[in-house]
């Protein structure tokens, strides 16, 4: 037997329908998906599109400028900066021997003025003989308005002998009618005075090195730079 308020599956249906049509909203609407035909968003943000490519022509313009502007940098460098130098003869062995090679600083002697002891790079002093080789190196010895002399083996400054380990005991000899320079008074205890304006150069090697014992005392203008470094070979790279 059933009771009178217990309605059959009609009734329920009828009263669900009832709440939807009060409330607006269907059952079947919470689970509804998008319609038949319809199409899901489903638009990934856009990647940026990739450059275009440069031109052949761009490209070697742009190659042009680098290697324009390498050549330039170094042809300045080179002229008014620092400069490579081969050595020739064993003139300043063995400090420094044939083919080795050093770097010279150009703008050593623009700040300061030249040392006793430096290694300089100077141009043939123009009574010098012609040679394929233009410039020397050597080592300064006097300075203007000292007295140099060479005697009994050593070398002399004002009367003092010079301490010189450069040369490994190596005797300092006066080469006369070595060269065209003149070095009057140089193998006298009173010494040669060297001019204003002017130094004393001698090789490292002083039983083979033509020098201002041969031409005498050179010309500050001639001087290139200072022989700094030893570029070649590895095995004596450092400094001077």
């Amino acid at each position: 037997m059933t009771s009178d308020r217990d309605g059959g599956p009609d009734d329920g249906l009828a009263r669900r329908r009832d709440r939807e049509v009060a409330t607006g909203t269907a059952v079947d609407d919470l689970f509804a998906g998008p319609e038949p035909g319809a199409a899901e968003d489903t638009e990934e943000p856009g990647e940026p599109s990739p450059p275009p490519p440069k031109s052949t022509r761009r490209n070697t313009l742009e190659w042009v400028a680098v290697v324009g502007g390498a050549v330039i940098i170094a042809v300045i460098v080179r002229t008014f900066i620092f400069q490579t130098f081969w050595i020739p003869t064993p003139s300043m062995s063995p400090t420094l021997v044939r083919n080795d090679r050093v770097l010279v600083n150009k703008l050593s002697y623009k700040m300061h003025d030249i040392h006793r002891g430096d290694v300089v790079v100077f141009e043939r002093p123009p009574t010098e003989p012609d040679s394929t080789v233009k410039d020397l190196i050597k080592r300064v010895i006097g300075l203007p308005g000292e007295r140099v002399s060479v005697v009994q083996g050593k070398v002399k400054i004002n009367g003092r002998a010079l301490v010189e380990p450069y040369t490994h005991d190596l005797l300092s000899v006066y080469q006369q009618g070595c060269g065209s320079g003149d070095v009057t008074g140089i193998d006298t205890e009173k010494g040669l005075k060297i001019p204003n304006g002017r130094i004393f150069v001698m090789g490292d090697n002083r039983v083979n090195s033509s020098d201002s014992r041969c031409f005498g005392p050179i010309d500050k203008k001639l001087v290139v730079g200072r022989a700094f470094f030893i570029m070649w070979p590895p095995s004596k790279m450092g400094g001077l």
